[in-house]
């Protein structure tokens, strides 16, 4: 029966060391005894010959009693002998030297056992190096009493494991873990012991691999596989899906299973191709393995099998193998990225969030972020454009005060000279000068979009034809320009010394492109949408339009430039050529008309502006009235009335004063409203008219003048300024009896705003008859 050898039952002559107290125990009994014999026969002595006779009674029952308890738990070689020898496993019995002393039926037939052998040496054909491995479990044996471990071995493993079940007595066991045969046919599975060494591998495992799997973690690529997960494998005709199932297969030791993902795989593909949500799946080098539909549309996916994400994203800043590496190996996940497709004809942004699955594989989540991109940079305009805004209305105010002082004082020399007076030439150039320079302050409140709109219908063909002479004066004679209208063209609404403005600047930007000459075509056109049209982040709703195209055949302006033209004090031309504010203003304006303005150019060929206005109906036409009876003219009455001047620039202060009492008006002036209701408080001062400044130190113009009304002052005003009007008559527009004059004015429309102001509010003067 395999039985190499008999094994004394004995295992350990010497006396256990658990009976050792005991006769520690009996020696002092002894002791006690041989002690009180030498004494002599009095009281004390009979005391320790009967306490010497208790303890050693005492001892020698409880180390009989324990004696015969530990006898009965060792265990009898022969019941070893018995219950291992018909296991199908080899078992063997070794001594701590290693020396076999017994073997089963599995050990003979399958190790060459022979009586007296070394361990080592029975083991030698199946393992290459058993000596170190079986010394190594011997010492964790003889610490922890028990130790096993696995060795692969060719297409299995052995696992060797030991026990020790008595004093110098050490069970052994070779379980040995075998690849199934070749011809094996089913499911292809994988025995796996601990921390996810695999064994064993059956035939169907290989031949779908094509390798020998040494761990659990080279066949997903990451951490253990869960059980019950899909996993796509790299099987000999290529990667493919498996569901893991995993099964207890006995101590330390599973079967894993892999099952084929097909049915699971189609549904799962069938539900994310149907998601409305752009889904790829790439691996950490940035090969896409799979897309949805959604992802397929989104990045233009044409390169098939083998596209790397990095061909169709751009704009982090750092590689995009990079970023994915990192993802792969759990940094930055769930962290959206901003990202510019490349390849896109038009700016698209997509917001890429990346999850791992499946070990280091990558989900990019993408979404179309052009229209949140949009919104961002039209924020960002409209917060640049608001800070150029404050700029430009300071500027206004400043400049538009100095304007009046020099226009004014102008108009006041003009009115001592004849036309026929040699200095009457430049006094009127001044004045030019001095409106143009007025025109060059709306231009800065135009591109901030802070600009008075005096919007009313306007047939662009009339517009641009009384335009047309000025254009050509403009263009010189190297440049040719013609203008092309349809016919039933409808009417826009707008500004129409805006939209002058706006043709001027684009005319002229058009003029310079061409340094050698060249043709300058302006069309114009109905045009109807019958779907929204999207173009350069701008939403055209569909509708009736007017569509204005200005092109040149100049020298163009580069892709890269194209988004930046519009910006404020950003200029294509060289230093001391432009301004940077042309083409601001005229996206002001035509923003203030409700209308977009669109930029083609190619570098080279030319430069196309398109300007698109919504159309309105003309208003029906009304019945001629015939001419009313002339009425005898009536003269304009009030001319010695008097008015209170309030203003803090003393130049403006002194022209309005000196106009204003050379058209026979009585001026009181005041610096500010602080002063002004100190003169106020003079009963017997009468005042018809007031003319303020509306920004002034202290008290503004609104306040004091409140506070006069409130102590019984309630006449007409006439507020003025050099800030933008439409961030001010609001104000004005909530007080009764008052008017808003814009800086800069001439001393004419000044003295007809006062006396129009006069005769509204002051009731006429009766004339006695002679």
């Amino acid at each position: 029966m395999g039985e190499l050898g008999t094994i004394d039952s004995r295992t350990d002559r010497a006396a256990p060391r658990g009976l050792m107290p005991y006769g520690v125990a009996l020696i002092l009994g002894g002791g006690l005894l041989v002690f009180a014999r030498s004494l002599e026969h009095t009281a004390f002595s009979a005391i320790l010959v009967a306490a010497g006779a208790a303890l050693a009674s005492v001892a020698l029952g409880l180390a009989a009693f324990a004696l015969a308890r530990r006898r009965a738990a060792a265990p009898s070689i022969a019941t070893i002998e018995r219950v291992i020898g018909d296991d199908a496993t080899p078992c063997l019995l070794t001594g701590s030297d290693l020396t076999l002393r017994f073997a089963n039926r599995a050990a003979v037939e399958r190790l060459d056992v022979a009586p007296g052998m070394a361990l080592p040496d029975v083991l030698r054909d199946r393992l290459a190096h058993p000596a170190g491995l079986l010394e190594r479990l011997a010492r964790r044996i003889d610490l922890e009493g028990a130790a096993s471990e696995d060795v692969l071995v060719g297409d299995g493993a052995v696992r060797v494991s030991g026990r020790l079940v008595a004093r110098d007595l050490i069970y052994w066991r070779v379980d040995d873990f075998t690849a199934a045969p070749e011809d094996e046919t089913g499911v292809p599975t994988l025995s796996v012991g601990r921390n996810g060494a695999v064994l064993a591998m059956n035939g169907a495992a290989r031949r779908l691999l094509g390798r020998r799997v040494r761990d659990l973690t080279e066949l997903t690529g990451g951490p253990d596989p869960r059980n019950g997960g899909v996993y796509e494998l790299a099987a000999c005709d290529g990667r493919r899906r498996f569901e893991i199932r995993r099964y207890q297969a006995g101590p330390g030791r599973s079967e894993v299973a892999l099952l084929p993902a097909t049915e699971l795989g189609a549904l799962t593909d069938r539900l994310l191709e149907s998601l409305p949500i752009a889904l790829a799946k790439v691996e950490p080098n940035g090969v896409v393995t799979a897309a949805n539909a959604e992802a397929r549309e989104l990045l233009g996916l044409e390169d098939g099998p083998g596209a790397r994400l990095g061909q169709y994203l751009e704009g982090l800043g750092r590689p995009i193998s990079d970023w994915l590496a990192d993802a792969s190996e759990g940094r930055g996940l769930n962290r959206p990225e901003f990202l510019r497709l490349s390849r896109a004809p038009e700016e698209t942004f997509v917001q890429v969030a990346l999850t791992r699955v499946g070990g280091a594989d990558l989900i990019a989540v993408m979404t179309d972020a052009t229209e949140l991109k949009t919104l961002e940079a039209q924020f960002v305009q409209s917060q640049k454009m608001q800070a150029i805004g404050q700029l430009a209305g300071g500027i206004a105010h400043d400049f538009n005060n100095l304007l009046t002082a020099i226009s004014g004082h102008c108009d006041l020399i003009l009115l001592r000279h004849d036309k026929d007076d040699q200095d009457y030439d430049d006094l009127v150039q001044i004045n030019q000068n001095a409106n143009r320079a007025a025109s060059l302050v709306g231009q800065l409140l135009a591109f901030s979009r802070k600009q008075t709109m005096k919007a009313e219908l306007l047939d662009l063909r009339e517009t641009l034809a009384d335009l047309t002479h000025l254009l050509n004066r403009l263009v010189g004679e190297r440049v040719s320009l013609e203008l092309r209208h349809e016919p039933s063209l409808p009417a826009i609404r707008g500004d129409r010394r805006q939209l002058e403005q706006v043709m001027m600047n684009l005319v002229v930007n058009a003029r310079d492109a061409m340094t050698e000459g060249g043709r300058i075509l302006i069309e114009t056109e109905r045009l109807t949408l019958r779907a929204p049209m999207k173009r350069d982040r701008a939403v055209v709703e569909p509708g009736e339009y007017v569509m204005v195209k200005v092109s040149d055949t100049g020298c163009g302006i580069s892709q890269d430039k194209v988004r930046s033209v519009f910006e404020p004090f950003y200029t294509t031309k060289r230093d001391g050529e432009g301004t940077g504010l042309g083409l601001s203003t005229v996206y002001g304006i035509i923003k203030q008309s409700g209308g977009f303005i669109f930029l083609d150019s190619d570098p080279g060929v030319g430069t196309e502006f398109k300007l698109i206005f919504p159309a309105h109906a003309r208003p029906a036409a009304t019945p001629v009235q015939p001419p009313a009876a002339s009425r005898p003219s009536v003269p304009r009455a009030h001319t010695d009335a008097v008015i209170l001047l309030v203003e803090d620039e003393a130049p403006v202060r002194a022209f309005a004063s000196r106009g204003l009492r050379h058209k026979g008006f009585t001026v009181i002036e005041a610096e500010n409203g602080e002063e002004a209701l100190s003169l106020l408080e003079d009963p017997a001062l009468s005042v018809d008219l007031i003319v303020s400044d509306m920004i002034m130190p202290g008290l503004d113009g609104p306040a004091w003048v409140r506070r006069a009304r409130e102590a019984g002052r309630d006449v007409g005003v006439v507020f003025v300024s050099g800030y933008a009007a439409d961030a001010l008559e609001a104000s004005v527009e909530e007080m009764e009896n008052a008017v808003f004059l814009q800086k800069p004015f001439s001393l004419a429309v000044l003295a007809e705003t006062v006396q129009t102001r006069l005769d509204e509010t002051m009731p006429p003067q009766v004339t006695e008859a002679g």
